[in-house]
């Protein structure tokens, strides 16, 4: 008896080290990881508002919510390029997260995609980059569509769905037609 209290007792420093470390660990890391979340969201909304100046997209909130983001020109706010929006919907084996940039018209003109976590060799070719090309084919098929009505050819629309992916392919798109509705509706209630 006196053997196992002994044991419990070693087990419960252990457990308290190991916690102290971890929670150490975590606050040295926690504003690294936050400012490289940061550089990683400024470097996607240059992606999907590509004419807008770095400085000049704005966050528009609503009750401390991000709804989307305003890029301009300039950072004087003259001329509106366009907006960028995230979207999410479930993919094959996880939720797939956009950033899909359109112009004032509904017309994309850039998308980045955040956050996969598909099949690697399949759902994982959204964000394929071929050898000798700077962006990721599938997502440049989005380019100048009406982000309002795209969707997978296998449901009629003109993107070309990726080979054993269709529910990743097809989970982009309507991540991409479900963030441009609720930009719809924010745009329509202010």
């Amino acid at each position: 008896m006196k053997e196992i209290l002994k044991l419990g007792a070693l087990l419960m420093v252990v457990c308290a080290v190991a916690a102290a470390a971890l929670a150490g660990i975590y606050s040295v890391t926690k504003p690294k990881i936050e400012l490289q979340k940061q550089l990683e969201l400024q470097e996607a909304l240059s992606a999907a508002i590509p004419g807008a100046a770095p400085d000049a997209v704005f966050p528009v909130e609503k009750d401390g919510k991000i709804l989307y983001y305003e890029g301009y020109r300039s950072a004087d706010k003259r001329e509106l390029v366009g907006y960028a929006l995230i979207g999410q919907w479930p993919g094959y084996s996880s939720d797939v997260k956009t950033l899909v940039g359109v112009d004032t018209s509904g017309t994309i003109i850039g998308i980045k995609v955040l956050e996969q976590k598909e099949t690697p060799g399949l759902g994982t070719r959204i964000e394929e980059i071929k050898y000798g090309e700077a962006d990721a084919w599938f997502q440049r098929q989005f380019l100048g569509k009406a982000a309002e009505t795209v969707a997978v050819d296998k449901d009629g629309g003109e993107i070309q769905s990726i080979t054993g992916a269709t529910i990743t392919s097809r989970a982009v798109t309507k991540s991409i037609v479900s963030a441009f509705n609720e930009l719809k509706r924010a745009k329509g209630a202010e």
